[in-house]
């Protein structure tokens, strides 16, 4: 029903567009793919100290991401035990418990029922009783500062899903000495198409050139925006679905990247945070981290994008033809007020809802998902770009969606067996 078309001898990749449209394959996906995967859930600098918590929705479930009074991390299923309702309804903050609206059962930061209006109508022992209590999602683990959770108690631990994609990780982290946080908020938005257009938009450096050659126009006509690194660079496949294209650009960046349109005062910067690197890191490391870009997508809905800025990006559908995007930006603890300000108008010119790349981007999905109404012999979409290469693939090749598509072919064939 769902099957791609895998044929290396004759240099063929085609997806069934049926994969973008049809809510069977929708609902298959949830059981296969978001009831089984690691999915990110947040970034520990959210929650700074005891008592700190956000409200996420990841894979249509309300979750509850808190600190406990100890300061340990937990992810509770945000409803109440006793009828259902959510526990906590802001979006963050800070609170020793969480009280529900509709009858006064509160719980500790922790899931415990600490309260109970009316006990005396209960039986000894109902406030311990374990089926009283906030529900833990099945499993939570912490990939240095970042937190991911599963909804099935079986599988592989974090780090062995992560595979490769677990250094990247590391290297956005190394950005800092001091360690990263999320600042800005959080930018939220939708898009009504199917939610792997975006993965693999995500890692797609075939459409720069033409998708979003208004932003390279821009630099070109804007006095010092445009550096001397071409835009060229491969592509790495990391193991269960994740890829990532790593590549020079004309941009620059924070991390030690600098452009003429950043003055005198802007390369004394640039140059003490490069300084600081090749100290911490040593001089190979620091000049792929300062001098690369890179876009990566850990399967099968997490984008981390260290281009002109930092941004970490998550997506869930919730009907074959709309996904609802969050997306945060990460910057050093420790940058000065004048990095932390170019990192922040990099982030939004760009990569922001209302920046150069992101309409762009949500325009050519939109478009895709329309374009597969015509249907009849119009049956495929095809990825092949790059099959023929006999040297390590090109970052604007199409491997990187081939490896997201097989694991995403396993995952669902399993299901249908």
């Amino acid at each position: 029903m769902s099957g791609i078309i895998d044929d290396p001898v004759a240099n063929r990749f085609l997806v069934p567009r049926r994969n973008f449209t049809d809510r069977a394959v929708f609902e298959r996906e949830y059981a296969a793919i978001f009831d089984r995967c690691w999915l990110y859930l947040g970034h520990a600098s959210e929650l700074p100290e005891p008592g700190s918590f956000v409200t996420r929705t990841v894979a249509r479930r309300p979750v509850l991401f808190t600190r406990d009074k100890e300061g340990e991390f937990r992810a509770l299923l945000n409803a109440c035990p006793h009828r259902g309702a959510l526990v906590c309804r802001e979006r963050k903050g800070k609170s020793r418990a969480f009280m529900c609206m509709y009858h006064g059962w509160t719980f500790g930061s922790d899931g415990h029922l600490m309260t109970l209006p009316g006990s005396s109508g209960y039986p000894e022992g109902f406030k311990t009783d374990p089926q009283k209590q906030m529900v833990h999602v099945p499993r939570m683990e912490r990939f240095g500062d970042f937190f991911f959770i599963n909804f099935s108690r079986d599988g592989e631990d974090l780090a062995t899903y992560l595979a490769g994609a677990g250094d990247y990780l590391k290297l956005v982290a190394e950005h800092s000495p001091s360690g990263m946080q999320v600042v800005g908020g959080t930018q939220e938005y939708s898009i009504r198409g199917n939610w792997k257009l975006l993965s693999e938009n995500s890692f797609d450096g075939y459409h720069a050139a033409c998708n979003h050659s208004t932003y390279l126009e821009y630099l070109k006509s804007t006095k010092g925006a445009l550096g001397v690194d071409p835009l060229v660079g491969v592509e790495h496949t990391l193991g269960n679905g994740h890829a990532v294209v790593e590549y020079t650009a004309p941009w620059g960046r924070p991390i030690a990247n600098w452009i003429p349109a950043w003055g005198e005062e802007g390369k004394v910067e640039i140059d003490k945070v490069y300084a600081e690197l090749v100290t911490r890191l040593g001089a190979e490391r620091a000049d792929r981290l300062a001098r690369k870009s890179r876009n990566m997508v850990i399967f099968p809905n997490l984008v981390v994008n260290d281009i002109m800025a930092v941004t970490v990006r998550t997506f869930f559908p919730t009907a074959p033809d709309y996904m609802e995007i969050n997306a945060w930006a990460l910057a050093p603890v420790e940058e000065s007020e004048w990095l932390r300000k170019y990192r922040l108008y990099n982030f939004t010119e760009f990569l922001g809802p209302g920046g150069f790349a992101t309409p762009d981007d949500v325009e050519a999905i939109e478009k895709c998902q329309q374009g597969y109404a015509v249907g009849g012999e119009a049956v495929y979409n095809d990825i092949s770009k790059g099959m023929n290469r006999s040297d390590a693939p090109s970052f604007d090749d199409e491997e990187q969606m081939r490896a997201f598509w097989r694991e995403w072919d396993r995952r669902i064939s399993a299901v249908e067996a």
